[in-house]
C-alpha cells in the first residue's frame, strides 16, 4: 500500500482526531485538519494533500458539499464523504460533486483502507485518462488537416483549429449543434446537399469518405472544394458511440491543376498556330507558282494576238493544277483513314468532361450529363472522338458567354439509334444559330466568330464521316443550340 497525505475536513475535533489516529494506524499521514468549510480550499492549496476526508456538516455557511465542489474545480484533488447522515436527498447533492468515496461513521479501519485504496486507484485511472485525452486533443489540434469529431446523435464533441478556420465556427459556439448546422457540403455541379457524413457513418458503421466535386460553405458564405472521410469510434462492445470526420481545403490543389490544363491548353494552341502558319505558307507557295503562269500568259495573250488559243490553253491547263493545288492542302486537314478500334463512348465523353470541369466553372454553367448505361462499345478513334467532344463543347461554352439572364446549362448525352448506332448530342442554352448560318455552319472557312478560322466544324464533319457516322446542329428550344452525331457501334460493325 502506498502511503497517502490526506487533509480531514470534519466539525467534530475529537471525531477529527480520532480518524487521524485511524489513519497513522494505517499508514497514511495528515497534512492538516478543519472544521470549516470556508477553510477547506485554502488549507487544499497549502498543504497539498492526495486525499481529502469531507465531513457533510461543517461549521461556518459553507457544508461539505460546497467545500468539495469548490476543491473540485480548483485541483481535482480526490474528496470521500464522511456522515452520519444517508438520506436520499444529501446523497444526491453530494453525488453531484463525483465524490471517489462514501463513509457512514463510526466506521472501522478495515472500511477506511479500503475506501482510500478504492478512490487513489480510481483517481490515478482517471489521472491517465485525462493525460491520453490531452494528447489526443494536442496531437489533433497541431496537425495540418480540419477533425470534426461527434457523438453518437451526431452532434458536434470536438473542432481542432483548421476545423473552426474552414467552416467559420469556434469550438465553443459550435459544441453540441447537429453536424449539418456547421458542416454545410453540396455538390459542386448540382448545388445539391450532400448526406451528413456523421449520420453516413453512424448508419452503416464504416469509414466513408465524401463523394467528388464537393463544397463546403462556411458560416460567412465563403465556398471551398473539399475531401473527407468519416470513421466510426467504438466502445469495448463494437457498438458505435461516435465518429471523427477529417477533411481538407482542396483550393490550392485545384489551382494547381487549373494551372497545369491551362498550360497545356496553351501548348496545343501553339501547336496548331504553327500547324495553320506552315499550311498557309505551303498554300501560299504553291498556289503562286500557277496564278504567276496565269497572268502571264492572260498578258501574252493581249500582246500576241496570234497566239490566243495557245495562251489560252495554258490558262486553263494552269488553273487546273491551282484547284489540284488547293484540294490537296484541304486533305491535309484531315486524316486519310482513322484507326478504328473498339472503346467505350461514355468513358470517352467522361474524361473531356474532366478535362474541362474547370472552364465550365469559371464560365459559372452547370454540367447535366445522361450518358446510357446501355450503350455497347463503338467502333471509333479515341483522339479524333475527344476532339470532336472539346469542340462542340467549346463551341456551346463560348456561345453562353454573353447570356446574363437567364441559367448558363451545357448538357451531355447519349442513346442508342437503331438500327447499330450510338448518337451523342451536346445542348447549350446560349445566343442560338442564325438562320441564314444554319446550312453553312459546317463550311470550312465559315464562322460566326470574330476572331474564328471556319475549320473546326468542318473538321469535325469529316471526322464523323469517316467514322461512317453523320454531324448535324439545330437551334434548342427556347434557346440555344444542339449539335449531335452518329457513330457505329462495334456489335453492328462488319
Amino acid at each position: 500500500m502506498t502511503p497517502v497525505k490526506i487533509l480531514v475536513v470534519e466539525d467534530d475535533r475529537v471525531v477529527a482526531r480520532d480518524i487521524a489516529q485511524q489513519l497513522v494506524r494505517i499508514g497514511h499521514s495528515v497534512v492538516g485538519t478543519t472544521a470549516v468549510g470556508e477553510e477547506a480550499l485554502p488549507l487544499v492549496l497549502e498543504t497539498r494533500p492526495d486525499l481529502v476526508l469531507m465531513d457533510i456538516r461543517l461549521e461556518g455557511e459553507m457544508d461539505g458539499i460546497d467545500a468539495a465542489q469548490q476543491i473540485r474545480d480548483a485541483c481535482l484533488i480526490p474528496i470521500i464523504f464522511l456522515t452520519a447522515y444517508a438520506d436520499d436527498e444529501t446523497v444526491s447533492r453530494a453525488s453531484r460533486t463525483e465524490p471517489f468515496g462514501y463513509l457512514l461513521k463510526p466506521f472501522e479501519d478495515s472500511q477506511l483502507r479500503t475506501v482510500i485504496e478504492m478512490a487513489m486507484a480510481k483517481h490515478t485511472a482517471e489521472s491517465r485518462l485525462r493525460a491520453s485525452e490531452r494528447r489526443f486533443v494536442a496531437t489533433l489540434s497541431s496537425i495540418g488537416d480540419a477533425v470534426i469529431a461527434t457523438d453518437a446523435d451526431a452532434r458536434i464533441t470536438f473542432m481542432n483549429p483548421v476545423a473552426e478556420a474552414l467552416t467559420g465556427w469556434p469550438q465553443d459556439e459550435a459544441m453540441g449543434l447537429p453536424l449539418p448546422d456547421v458542416f454545410r457540403i453540396v455538390n459542386e455541379d448540382t448545388r445539391a446537399t450532400v448526406e451528413d457524413p456523421a449520420a453516413k457513418v453512424l448508419r452503416l458503421g464504416t469509414i466513408v469518405g465524401l463523394a467528388n466535386h464537393t463544397l463546403l460553405i462556411a458560416r460567412d458564405g465563403v465556398e471551398r472544394p473539399i475531401d473527407d472521410s468519416g470513421s466510426p469510434i467504438v466502445d469495448d462492445h463494437g457498438a458505435v458511440i461516435g465518429t471523427v470526420l477529417v477533411f481538407r481545403d482542396q483550393t490550392e490543389r485545384r489551382a494547381i491543376e487549373e494551372a497545369l490544363r491551362k498550360s497545356q491548353t496553351d501548348m496545343a494552341n501553339v501547336a496548331r498556330l504553327t500547324t495553320m502558319g506552315e499550311l498557309a505558307a505551303s498554300i501560299a507557295h504553291e498556289v503562286n507558282q500557277p496564278l504567276t503562269a496565269i497572268v502571264t500568259n492572260a498578258g501574252a495573250c493581249l500582246r500576241f494576238l496570234d497566239e490566243a488559243r495557245q495562251g489560252v490553253e495554258r490558262i486553263v491547263r494552269d488553273g487546273h493544277r491551282a484547284g489540284d493545288v488547293v484540294r490537296s492542302i484541304r486533305g491535309l486537314t484531315r486524316k486519310s483513314s482513322a484507326e478504328l478500334t473498339e472503346l467505350d463512348l461514355n468513358e470517352t465523353i467522361s474524361d473531356i468532361l474532366t478535362l474541362l470541369r474547370g472552364e465550365l466553372r469559371r464560365h459559372d454553367i452547370l454540367l447535366e450529363t445522361d450518358l446510357s448505361p446501355d450503350l455497347g462499345p463503338v467502333m471509333g478513334d479515341r483522339v479524333q472522338l475527344q476532339q470532336v467532344m472539346l469542340n462542340l463543347i467549346k463551341n456551346g461554352i463560348e456561345a453562353m458567354g454573353t447570356v446574363t439572364d437567364r441559367p448558363r446549362v451545357l448538357r451531355v448525352c447519349s442513346r442508342l439509334k437503331l438500327p447499330g448506332m450510338a448518337l451523342v448530342a451536346v445542348e447549350d442554352t446560349g445566343t442560338g444559330l442564325e438562320p441564314d448560318s444554319i446550312d453553312r455552319i459546317f463550311d470550312a472557312f465559315f464562322t460566326t466568330k470574330q476572331e474564328g478560322m471556319g475549320m473546326g466544324l468542318a473538321i469535325c464533319r469529316s471526322v464523323i464521316e469517316s467514322h461512317g457516322g453523320q454531324l448535324s446542329s439545330a437551334p434548342r428550344q427556347p434557346h440555344g443550340s444542339i449539335f449531335q452525331f452518329t457513330v457505329a457501334l462495334a456489335a453492328a460493325s462488319p
